[in-house]
């Protein structure tokens, strides 16, 4: 009976079918050849077919089930009328077996806000670079994300032409995250993961003043941390305004159910509520280990630049 399951886990239940539905829909558009690409704002801001109809998907199909929700998407989209098969009112019977943490056990559908990302790493899915792509679904409860899935649409592609491809990841806040090997870099190594097509000099200097061993410039922020869990780099770093709320909010839940930790450029944690704005101002510095090693070498000029 679904009304013994606590709101909270019912929702993620439904994101994670959901998620999976998404990364269907991803890899059909590219199957079927026409990205049906826009610019958006400039030549690196992207909107494709995949993006539009992914957030129809996931949105209407959370409206149905949770009428009460706030759900914040990426895409500005007409409303219209959403194809049934977009629709997925399917839920994951595994995360129906979990408990809920106590501390979000009364959480009422009107408290919660989701933000969704249809499509991260859009320029990069244009381009053909598939292991950047991912969808993205973060739950916020007064203001801070609790709960997250992550779907990667082409995760194994590499592995040949009968490869399964695509996994989810999810996580609550005081449960866990799950869904991929946890890993570290190893001791004493410092791999910097930052942005492949939104760089500057504001976030080439902090990248530099990390030290580096090594520089990875990767697309998505979902990536990104998925690099930061499996061990194949030790600290994600953009001091930037480009990011978002959607970005963020999902894969931060992951990190934080694993122990990193992840907040604006000035230490600062990231806000979620409904009324906030979308732009994460400030940037991202996200870690699994070492936090304070990263955030002690931002220069200040870095930070003095980027306002909260």
């Amino acid at each position: 009976m679904a009304s013994s399951h606590t709101v909270l886990m019912r929702l993620v239940a439904s994101a994670y079918s959901i998620a999976q539905k998404a990364g269907t829909i991803v890899r059909r558009v590219i199957a079927e050849g026409d990205l049906g690409i826009v610019e958006k704002t400039s030549a690196t801001d992207l909107q494709t077919k995949a993006d539009r109809l992914v957030q129809m998907s996931i949105c209407s199909s959370l409206a149905r089930k949770f009428p009460k929700l706030t759900i914040i998407g990426e895409e500005d989209l007409p409303p219209e009328e959403v194809d049934q098969e977009l629709i997925e009112d399917g839920q994951w019977e595994e995360i129906l077996k979990q408990p809920c943490p106590s501390q979000y056990s009364a959480i009422k559908e009107e408290d919660l806000v989701v933000w969704v990302d249809p499509l991260d790493g859009t320029k990069e899915y244009t381009e053909g670079l598939l292991d950047n792509v991912t969808v993205l679904i973060g739950i916020a409860y007064e203001g801070k994300a609790i709960a997250g899935i992550i779907n990667q649409p082409y995760y194994n592609y590499q592995a040949g032409p009968d490869a399964v491809l695509g996994r989810t990841i999810w996580g609550v806040l005081g449960l866990g995250a799950f869904g991929f090997q946890l890993k570290e870099v190893p001791a004493g190594k410092h791999i910097i993961t930052t942005t492949r097509s939104h760089s500057n000099k504001l976030v080439t200097d902090c990248v530099s003043a990390m030290n580096p061993d090594d520089v990875l410039r990767v697309g998505g922020a979902g990536n990104k941390i998925i690099q930061l869990i499996e061990g194949k780099a030790s600290a994600y770093v953009f001091a930037s305004p480009g990011c978002k709320k959607w970005d963020t909010c999902a894969p931060e839940v992951i990190l934080h159910a694993v122990g990193g930790k992840l907040t604006d450029i000035h230490g600062n944690a990231l806000q979620y509520n409904k009324e906030v704005k979308h732009m994460n101002s400030a940037g991202v510095l996200a870690t699994l280990r070492n936090y304070d090693y990263y955030a002690s070498r931002v220069p200040e000029s870095v930070k003095n630049a980027l306002v909260p």
